[in-house]
């Protein structure tokens, strides 16, 4: 997944307590558009140690980070979403590929 492409999400169910901290959240079957894709961690509680692909849709923004020393946006597991269309323009591949590795948001799994 890159920074430009459309996906659709796939799955819509979410723990309470990340209702808590999120304002707002992907519904199932609606179409967003990726603007940063970012390497997470895989939980959200006590700053899980393995990583997972993040994304943060332009249509959605939520609070920083509670767990993150940098207090950036919360993001979602990219595992959430399906590919809708075609693969954005190779300038932004490039920028995703750059900006890989540079963040470290948890991913709500």
């Amino acid at each position: 997944m890159l920074q430009g492409q459309k996906v659709v999400c796939i799955n819509d169910t979410f723990a309470d307590f990340i209702r808590v901290i999120y304002t707002q959240l992907p519904v199932k079957g609606t179409t967003y558009t990726i603007r940063e894709v970012f390497l997470g961690r895989e939980k959200v509680l006590h700053g899980g140690d393995s990583a997972t692909v993040g994304l943060l849709l332009k249509e959605l923004h939520n609070p920083p980070d509670p767990f993150h020393a940098g207090q950036q946006e919360l993001g979602f597991s990219s595992e959430r979403f399906a590919p809708l269309e075609g693969l954005p323009s190779e300038k932004n591949e490039e920028e995703t590929t750059t900006k890989l590795g540079i963040y470290h948001n948890p991913c709500v799994n």
